[in-house]
């Protein structure tokens, strides 16, 4: 590669693994702070079983991609939830971090969203969060192409957190004729408004983003 070769080589052979490494070192700080804070279980105990080492394996491939501290604060908490929540099981805890590793960061942020969806309320966090929430419509003549792209965008982090049945919509139908309204763009039925699904619930209290005050 004659021409950006001696950059691609140093971030193969340096930059990159340095990085992974770094992330992995404040992950594992990060996880043996939240362990410790465990009662009643033996740890040592915990790494004879081969479910919890390979759960631990799948954090470890994720927090080496991790680029933000939320992201590897989100893994955590879905290791420790594993520990410590008796309703769930060590491959369930796995697919969650598997589900979680689907999302980049902003659409973890729209399905914290839709935990309370309802115009006016969780005004702290949509104040926090206002540059990602705000809705962009590309229906408006005279937009210009970064806005419809953002538009675009928004609607699609939408459409996957559906597909991933984290979130549901209501179908909106025809006043008139009583049948559902389809959206041009997609063939799909318009959804009047989105909400949590219970795997949706489900996925924000391992990450620890259901009750936020448990991370304080």
């Amino acid at each position: 590669v004659p021409y950006a070769g001696g950059v691609l080589a140093e971030l193969v052979d340096s930059i990159i693994p340095q990085q992974r490494m770094d992330r992995l070192v404040k992950f594992c700080k990060e996880l043996d702070d939240r362990i410790l804070k465990i009662e009643n279980k033996d740890i040592h105990e915990l790494f004879q079983n081969e479910e919890f080492v390979d759960l631990i394996e799948e954090s470890f491939v994720q927090a080496s991609r991790a680029t933000t501290e939320e992201r590897r604060g989100y893994i955590v908490s879905i290791v420790v939830n594993g520990i410590t929540d008796e309703t769930v099981n060590y491959q369930d805890s796995k697919y969650l971090l598997r589900l979680l590793s689907e999302l980049n960061d902003l659409e973890v942020i729209w399905l914290r969203y839709y935990l309370d969806p309802i115009p006016g309320s969780d005004s702290e966090f949509r104040k926090l969060h206002e540059n990602i929430l705000t809705e962009v419509s590309y229906f408006h003549e005279g937009l210009d192409k970064a806005t419809i792209n953002k538009s675009l965008i928004q609607k699609s982090y939408k459409e996957h957190l559906e597909r991933l049945q984290l979130i549901k919509g209501d179908i909106r139908f025809d006043s008139k004729t009583n049948l559902p309204e389809f959206d041009k763009s997609t063939g799909f039925p318009k959804a009047f408004y989105h909400q949590l699904t219970a795997l949706g619930e489900m996925l924000l209290e391992h990450i620890g983003l259901l009750n936020e005050n448990d991370n304080e």
